[in-house]
């Protein structure tokens, strides 16, 4: 007696697609959170802002619509754009310096060199502290009466051992009080990115004869191009924001030699209670942030980069 056998289904093609499509989902469904923040952290108190600078508020009541009046203001205030070039050179300055200290500080601290690991822990100590805390703490030793500076400063050439009251010295200190805090954080991520390049080329380059210097400038640099520009947007940005160190540091003295963009915001905003035209600073602020982090992506070539991963 024959058998006849059953017809088989084909359902792996319809199935297959049907898991593919509820794997991909979550994949949005996640992003909704991010979302939700960026909008709400971000976004929306940007529009508020924007929509501040047309306006004339004291902080109390309601905001009174005055058109273009703030932004006339801010075309003709010198003092604002004597901030914004104060700015754009301090970030320019603290860019520099913390670039090349946090680069060889965490590639020396990604070798295998005796105490590496306790001078490490020394270096990334401020790292640990809070802005403020170090703030008050600098302000301490730059005191010219019982701090470090009355004995140290005369000896750099400062009369009285007043460093920050000179207009160099008050901005040469804000760089370097800056940079102890956050280069241990860049040089955290270049730590990172430097054991990530593989030993096969380090020893590759040996054979060939190549020393410790061209091993790093040849190598190493290259390898840590992604890190680079990752860390000096992160620098940029936070430079360009940086303000509680100025704030009790030097109050943006002596006169207006440290009066930042973001210190000049705060002056006219919650000083001088002028809310409408310290929101156009702020948005000034904004735009010149995002303009030095684009043309940093920009003439890095980051953008056309493929490999997420350092030494490959």
């Amino acid at each position: 007696m024959a058998t006849t056998a059953s017809p088989v289904r084909l359902r792996a093609p319809r199935e297959s697609a049907q898991a593919a499509d509820r794997t991909s989902r979550p994949g949005v469904v996640w992003g909704v959170p991010a979302i939700v923040f960026f909008s709400v952290f971000a976004l929306l108190p940007m529009l508020l802002v924007l929509y501040l600078s047309f306006t004339s508020w004291k902080g109390l009541g309601f905001p009174q619509f005055n058109g273009l009046d703030n932004w006339r203001r801010l075309a003709g205030d010198s003092q604002t754009w004597r901030s914004v070039r104060l700015t754009l050179v301090f970030t320019l300055v603290s860019w520099v310096v913390q670039t090349v200290l946090a680069m060889l500080l965490g590639v020396w601290a990604a070798g295998n060199q005796r105490n590496r690991a306790v001078l490490s822990a020394v270096f990334f100590l401020p790292l640990i502290l809070s802005s403020t805390a170090i703030a008050i703490t600098w302000s301490v030793l730059l005191d010219p009466n019982f701090g470090l500076a009355g004995w140290l400063g005369p000896k750099l050439g400062f009369e009285g051992g007043n460093v920050i009251g000179t207009p160099h010295g008050a901005l040469v200190m804000v760089i370097v009080v800056g940079s102890w805090q956050f280069i241990p954080f860049h040089s955290l991520l270049y730590q990172g990115a430097a054991r990530a390049v593989p030993q096969t080329l380090y020893d590759a380059a040996m054979i060939d004869g190549a020393n410790r210097a061209q091993q790093f400038f040849r190598i190493t640099l290259p390898l840590l191009r992604t890190t680079f520009v990752t860390s000096s947007v992160i620098m940029i940005v936070g430079t360009l924001t940086s303000f509680e160190t100025i704030l009790i540091l030097t109050k943006g003295g002596p006169g207006t030699a440290t009066r930042t963009l973001p210190y000049q915001m705060y002056a006219e905003g919650f000083q001088s209670y002028n809310m409408g035209y310290g929101s156009a600073i702020a948005l000034v602020l904004v735009v010149v942030a995002t303009a030095l982090s684009l043309v940093m992506v920009r003439l890095s070539g980051f953008s056309r980069m493929r490999s997420s991963f350092e030494g490959l």
